[in-house]
């Protein structure tokens, strides 16, 4: 979640229920870097078309974290109506949007995020005019890997076939998933974990680290139109990942044995571009790159 954070980059979540994908979902925000003043205005703009704006608030600061519930309509989450406003995906604008029970959404739904995820703007077209409306999101979302939710758990019995595990997973369509940048299994927290009394690290320590990433990244694209290295395009992407020879032949290896498409190349490219900014490095070098791969667990399950 912190080299998503550094990097801008979207997350698939797939754990047993407990796992605290949710918890880390929500957590997100507090590790962002601070909106800028420009993005504050931005955002504050759309609730303000949307009828969203809260009241004795002329600016909104905070970047939103919106968590619409999966019975949300095409509509709900793009945007429109008799008179058009922005939907969930815009309210997020330059903040997260968190999907749970990603497969639970109806699948005209998720199959509408498909580009505004790319593009970071969405189109609705009416009759009597067209509007376009900001969404340049982090897009979180979580799952689980069968519908009992204990698919492959260590200790509990999946009551599951393997068949209808299967067709769970495919609720959530092959070029939805791809746009997704980071893909992690969560496991299941155990009881050392719960009843331990060490303090775990404040997110206030892990900011810093993100914004020193961010800072990088803000220095690397001055003078273009790109935020982070989640938002690069392919020739950019080309420009500023130079993979060390050793992590080129590692890349090679990835890319033909688990049959990864173009987009997944790019993606896990700009992974590991955050990867080696957090480690303040201005090549990608084989651990860059290996991270990078771990995080497109999906790629791997499908590709072995």
């Amino acid at each position: 979640m912190e080299i998503a954070a550094a990097g801008g980059h979207n997350v698939l979540m797939v754990g047993p229920p407990g796992s605290g994908k949710s918890m880390l979902a929500k957590r997100l925000p507090g590790i962002l870097p601070d909106m800028t003043f420009e993005e504050a205005i931005e955002t504050t703009n759309i609730y303000s078309i949307a009828g969203a704006l809260p009241k004795g608030i002329s600016l909104l600061k905070a970047r939103p974290f919106r968590s619409p519930h999966h019975t949300v309509s095409p509509a709900g989450l793009s945007g429109g109506g008799a008179v058009p406003k922005p939907g969930e995906i815009s309210l997020s604008h330059n903040g997260v949007l968190f999907l749970d029970e990603l497969p639970e959404f109806q699948r005209t739904s998720l199959e509408i995020l498909r580009q505004p995820i790319e593009d970071g703007v969405i189109s609705i077209s009416r009759v009597a005019a067209k509007f376009q409306y900001p969404c340049s999101v982090m897009v979180v979302c979580a799952m689980n890997p069968c519908p009992c939710g204990y698919y492959g758990h260590p200790t509990r019995k999946c009551t599951c076939s393997e068949t209808a595990a299967k067709r769970y997973f495919n609720r959530v369509s092959g070029p939805l998933v791809d746009r997704l940048d980071i893909h992690i299994d969560v496991p299941p927290v155990d009881y050392e974990s719960l009843a331990g009394k060490e303090k775990s690290e404040p997110s206030s320590e892990i900011k810093k680290r993100v914004n020193a990433a961010r800072k990088i990244q803000q220095e690397r694209f001055q003078g273009t139109n790109i935020s982070c290295n989640a938002k690069m395009d392919s020739a950019a992407t080309r420009r500023f990942c130079n993979l060390t020879p050793a992590a080129d032949i590692i890349m090679k290896t990835a890319f033909e044995r688990l049959g990864l498409s173009a987009r997944a190349y790019d993606k896990v490219l700009r992974i590991a571009r955050t990867v080696a900014d957090m480690d303040n490095s201005d090549e990608i070098d084989t651990k860059h790159i290996t991270e990078a791969i771990q995080y497109r667990s999906f790629d791997r399950r499908f590709g072995e």
